[in-house]
């Protein structure tokens, strides 16, 4: 009975201990794993992460790690995922053997640098491996080609070198690979177009030379192709055409030359298509229009002539259209009307004329419109008004003339308006910033009048303003308020008049203020120096009356200060000499009085300067002669300086125009004026000077009227004396001089004499004065 039930009782036995082997084994099989992991974490400069990963607990709870149950009953790691988790160091210290039944390895976005292990080979079932943003550097292993299971490989944005590896071809499972972002070069392997299940194909941002290869034709089941921004050259294949599942095709930002291949109008799915950035000529294919599917169109920047297609009109699921910085002419056609679902229309920098069409205010979607730098004629249509989303509207650099409609106060959500450099006329939109948004106002190069948008007193989103050469009237102190988020604005030349407001200081991140050339009338406000990041303030040809703020020095950004054509009074300050990065200093044409500061002689990056037509004297500070950088100019000129002309002028060598005229200057023209060797013109005129003039070039080659009205000068300059015969003169009136006194010295003596013997013969009559005779002899005899 015993020897029938032992089967029974053995079986169960022995499936226990079958099974608790599986289990020791399986175990045994992931501790090993787990060590393998452990190891390399150690060897890791940061852990990231990682502060699961320990013995306390199975490898299978750790962080970015994925376990299965093999069929056998082993557990396995099967997935490693560290994507963002911090992690700097290498892949040297992993033992990729003790992971061999690993099919996704993802370590992307990591700190991860030093080349790519050979020894990755040994993941044999990986199916997925993502290197992407690291520091992987050196050269793609050849050992990944016997990964043969992969169907996406990434190893995009790291610094790998060397060119695409034509063995990347027996990878024939490969469904995506992505190489964007590297160093590679090189060529294309036309060895790819074996890639028959290739679906993506990204090869961007890197350094690829040579064609593109006809091979390619042959990924009939690819459905992105993008390598842009890379120096491939030659035509683009018209084969790409086959590719009839493609759904983006970008080569933009290569050197790609030829006519756009009418074949790609069979890639019937393209959703996008950018070509941009190339060399391409010829016109736009009319086939495009075939691609009802496209929502992208790049095609600026190239060499593109023609007309835009009619066809274009069939792309109504299109929501970006750029087609700028070509050659394209002729009219916006009116199946523009078609593409309601656009949002971006760029068709700048072109030579397109006529007018807008009025059907354009079908496309109520747009964000963006761009037709600037073209010939485009006309009025902008009132239905504008129905472009009520537009963000950005930039028309700037056209033909285009009229008032702008009424309609145009309904586009409140403007951020951007760039009209300028047209013939636009009227009245500036009164609810131009209605809506709270707008940002960069350009309508510079017009000729807008009227008053300034009183709507613009509350548009704090203001950043860049450019009203300039209009004729804007009105007080600028009614219009314009406080804007904290201005950095740019020009109004000058215009017909504003009213006072400077003292919250322009509180426009703390101004970098330009210009309002020259208006009738600006009262005083500088001293809260201009609270503008910390100024670099220019333009305030000439106004009526500003008063002293310059003493403030103003304490704007040590300023690279250009113009204040000329004025009525300021008062000095130039000393402490203007601390403005250490000023390039421009004007101040002439205005009722300045004193010396000229020396400490001028600091602000050592000045390239003109200009005190001209003031009432400045004393001498001219020697120091100016250090302002090495003065190119453009240096007006000294109408004012009542006294003294010579420094010699340290001398080391202005790249000064071009110098002007010292009319004051009262006196003294010889320093020789050192010699070494001024990029001067082009130098006025002296209206002086006190003497003497030769330097022979350098400038004067040889000089105008007379550049010295007229001064003391005595000669030399090279055509219509002046030349120094020979001067100093012949001088030498001819030095001698008729001593020929005059030696005639004159005894003829005088000989009177004296003769007085003297009529003096005796008086006085011999008298014997009281004998005596004093006698000593009047003896006197006049040690004379002779």
């Amino acid at each position: 009975m015993e020897s029938e039930r032992s089967p029974k009782f053995l079986s169960p036995l022995l499936l226990f201990l079958i099974l608790s082997f599986l289990l020791a084994l399986a175990s045994a099989s992931l501790a090993s794993h787990g060590r393998a992991l452990l190891q390399w974490k150690a060897s890791l400069q940061s852990h990231g992460s990682l502060a699961s990963w320990s013995l306390d607990a199975s490898p299978c709870n750790w962080t970015g790690i994925t376990c299965n149950v093999t069929r056998r009953g082993r557990r396995v790691i099967r997935e490693i995922n560290l994507a963002q988790t911090g992690l700097v160091g290498t892949l040297n210290a992993l033992n990729f053997s003790s992971l061999s039944s690993l099919i996704s390895l993802n370590l992307t976005f990591n700190k991860f640098y030093g080349s790519i292990p050979p020894t990755i080979a040994a993941l044999s079932k990986l199916t997925s491996l993502d290197l992407c943003t690291n520091n992987f550097t050196g050269i793609i292993p050849r050992q990944i080609s016997s990964l043969t299971k992969l169907n996406s490989l990434n190893l995009s944005d790291n610094q790998i070198s060397g060119s695409i590896p034509p063995w990347l071809s027996n990878m024939t499972r490969l469904n995506f690979l992505y190489l964007f972002g590297t160093n590679l070069s090189g060529s294309i392997p036309e060895e790819l177009g074996r890639l028959e299940n290739l679906l993506e194909l990204v090869i961007s941002d890197n350094q690829l030379t040579g064609s593109i290869p006809p091979t390619l034709r042959n990924l009939s089941r690819l459905q992105v192709l993008e390598c842009t921004n890379n120096e491939i050259s030659g035509f683009i294949p018209p084969e790409l055409g086959n590719l009839v599942n493609l759904v983006i095709l970008d080569m933009g930002n290569n050197s790609l030359s030829g006519f756009i291949p009418p074949s790609l109008g069979n890639s019937t799915k393209l959703g996008g298509l950018g070509l941009w950035g190339n060399h391409l000529s010829g016109s736009i294919p009319p086939k495009i229009g075939n691609l009802v599917e496209l929502t992208f169109l790049s095609l600026e920047q190239n060499n593109l002539t023609g007309s835009i297609p009619t066809s274009l009109g069939n792309l109504t699921k299109l929501e970006n259209l750029y087609l700028s910085k070509n050659q394209i002419s002729g009219p916006i056609p009116q199946d523009i009307q078609y593409l309601v679902s656009l949002r971006g229309l760029e068709i700048g920098i072109n030579l397109l004329d006529g007018s807008i069409p009025a059907s354009i205010g079908n496309l109520t979607k747009l964000n963006i419109l761009y037709f600037f730098q073209n010939q485009i004629s006309g009025s902008i249509p009132p239905s504008f008004g129905s472009l009520t989303n537009l963000i950005r509207l930039c028309i700037f650099d056209n033909q285009l003339s009229g008032s702008l409609p009424q309609e145009f106060n309904n586009i409140t959500n403007l951020k951007s308006l760039d009209l300028a450099d047209n013939n636009f006329s009227g009245h500036l939109p009164h609810d131009i910033c209605k809506g709270g948004v707008l940002a960069h106002l350009i309508l510079n190069n017009n000729h807008f009048e009227g008053p300034i948008p009183r709507s613009l007193r509350m548009c704090t989103s203001l950043t860049r303003a450019r009203l300039e050469q209009n004729q804007l009237s009105g007080d600028i102190s009614e219009n314009l308020g406080a804007y904290p988020q201005l950095w740019y604005i020009d109004l000058s030349f215009n017909r504003l008049s009213g006072k400077l407001s003292p919250s322009w200081g509180g426009c703390h991140n101004l970098t330009l203020l210009k309002i020259s050339s208006n009738k600006v009338t009262g005083i500088i406000p001293s809260e201009l120096g609270k503008l910390a990041q100024l670099h220019v303030l333009d305030l000439s040809s106004n009526y500003l009356s008063g002293e310059i703020p003493k403030k103003l020095s304490k704007l040590t950004n300023l690279f250009n200060l113009s204040l000329s054509n004025n009525l300021l009074v008062g000095e130039v300050y000393p402490e203007f000499g601390e403005l250490l990065n000023l390039q421009i200093l004007d101040l002439s044409t205005n009722r300045l009085r004193g010396r000229v500061p020396e400490q001028l002689g600091n602000c050592m990056n000045i390239r003109s300067l200009k005190l001209g037509s003031n009432h400045l004297n004393g001498s001219i500070p020697f120091q100016i002669g250090n302002l090495v950088n003065l190119v453009d100019f240096l007006d000294l000129s109408h004012n009542s300086f006294t003294g010579e002309i420094p010699s340290q002028f001398g080391k202005l060598d790249k000064l071009q125009n110098l002007n010292l005229s009319h004051n009262e200057l006196i003294g010889r023209v320093p020789h050192s004026l010699s070494d001024m060797i990029s001067l082009t013109s130098i006025d002296l005129s209206y002086n006190e000077l003497e003497g030769p003039l330097p022979e350098s070039r400038i004067f040889q080659n000089a105008s007379l009227e550049w010295f007229i009205h001064d003391k005595g000068l000669c030399g090279v300059v055509k219509g002046l004396p030349s120094c020979s015969s001067f100093t012949t003169s001088e030498d001819d009136s030095k001698k008729n001089h001593e020929l005059l006194l030696l005639i004159t010295i005894p003829s005088l003596g000989i009177l004296f004499l003769l007085f003297l013997f009529v003096v005796f013969g008086f006085i011999r009559k008298n014997s009281s004065l004998c005596y004093l005779l006698r000593l009047v002899k003896v006197s006049f005899s040690k004379v002779y």
